[in-house]
């Protein structure tokens, strides 16, 4: 009986297998518990390299356009304007024209009386008169004399002083010729004539008045008025924004809700230092009259479609530094390059960057302080763009 009962016992284990079965539940065990940590440990590096590079926002500049909104000072001349003086002393005989008057071209103005001057010129006819008969005098006996010295009748001397006499009352002759000429000129300007057609804007003499020559008091002044002449100091930043031939509107206070338009004729060509200012120079039209020499205006000027040389940037770009102004951009290879800048105009949330920036650039909008050159970036969206402010 024992012997059946140990012949239907299963065969004992044995200590291999169990070792066998042993570690394939530990090693169940430890994929069942690693795996995830694994994979958690690895999500958790993903996720911190992803977080290491810094995601941006990223703007483009746009052109900045001519700010001619805002009129412009000007001050209207005339197209030409002389000072009337007299080259003549005497008396204010006559005037003929009055302030207001049209003048043509050598209208006489005034006559002016010169008692003075005449007398000048009687004494140098005959002091011509006397230089004359003594030239004469002289050429007779300095042709005797020669004839003499070829018969030795007379000495070399003789003759020498002679001839040297004639040709000293020659240049005699010449000189009070030349006086006498120059008198005859002067009693010319015993007229004031007008010196081109225009207006007279001034007179300041009237008859009986005493009037001496190349005292510098002004006695008429004559103006031409169409067209006229308009001159604006064009601010620095607008001066590359003018050129020849750009038309401009004119308005005048005394003249509300009218319009004239005038045309860039030349510029200085150079930035005045004190103003830092371009002084321009328009021409209007003005055959009806309207427009008096001398008044205020106010210029605007059309936009004449060019590119703006500067561009416009949100001032939310820009990062100041203890280098100065700077803004943030994103290179090809999607990191960061610092680049100085120098502003223009404010425009309150934008500003105009006159140096340090290209109009392709990616800019960087609202760039953490901590910032740097070369650091890794990614791009959040689509390159937005930024108009100006106006």
């Amino acid at each position: 009986m024992n012997s059946n009962t140990n012949s239907s016992a299963p065969p004992p284990v044995s200590l291999g297998k169990i070792v066998i079965i042993v570690s394939v539940l530990v090693i169940i065990g430890l994929a069942v518990g690693l795996v995830p940590r694994w994979k958690a440990r690895h999500a958790l590096v993903a996720e911190e390299k992803a977080d290491s590079v810094l995601t941006v926002n990223v703007i483009a500049p746009v052109p900045s356009k001519p700010d001619f909104g805002t009129p412009l000072p000007a001050e209207v001349q005339p197209f030409i304007q002389a000072s009337i003086h007299s080259r003549a002393s005497g008396y204010l005989k006559n005037w003929y024209v009055d302030i207001g008057d049209t003048v043509t071209n050598g209208q006489l103005l005034a006559e002016i009386d010169t008692p003075e001057l005449d007398q000048q010129l009687l004494q140098a006819k005959a002091e011509l008169d006397q230089a004359k008969a003594g030239l004469a005098l002289s050429k007779i006996t300095s042709d005797r004399w020669v004839d003499l010295l070829k018969t030795a009748s007379v000495s070399e001397q003789e003759t020498a002083e002679k001839t040297s006499d004639f040709t000293l009352k020659q240049a005699q002759a010449e000189a009070a010729d030349a006086n006498l000429q120059r008198l005859e000129q002067t009693k010319d300007f015993d007229k004031l004539t007008a010196p081109f057609p225009g207006v007279v804007t001034l007179r300041n003499t009237d008859i009986g008045q005493l009037i001496t020559a190349n005292s510098g008091v002004e006695l008429f002044r004559v103006a031409q008025v169409n067209p006229l002449r308009v001159y604006v100091r064009v601010p620095q930043p607008l001066i590359h924004s003018i050129t020849v031939g750009q038309v401009a509107q004119l308005t005048f206070q005394e003249l509300p809700g009218r319009n004239f338009e005038a045309k860039v004729t030349r510029t200085a060509g150079a930035v005045d230092p004190s103003s830092r200012t371009l002084q321009v120079e328009l021409q209007v039209d003005n055959a009806k009259g309207e427009i008096l020499s001398g008044s205020y205006a106010q210029a605007r000027f059309n936009d004449t479609g060019t590119a703006a040389s500067v561009l416009v940037l949100s001032d939310n770009a820009l990062i100041f530094r203890a280098e100065g102004l700077q803004v943030a951009i994103v290179g090809s290879d999607n990191k960061v390059q610092l680049h100085s800048v120098k502003l223009g105009r404010d425009f309150g949330n934008t500003v105009e960057v006159l140096t340090g920036l290209n109009a392709d650039d990616r800019v960087i909008n609202n760039p953490p302080d901590s910032i740097a050159e070369g650091q890794s970036v990614a791009i959040a969206k689509p390159t937005e763009t930024n108009a100006p402010a106006k």
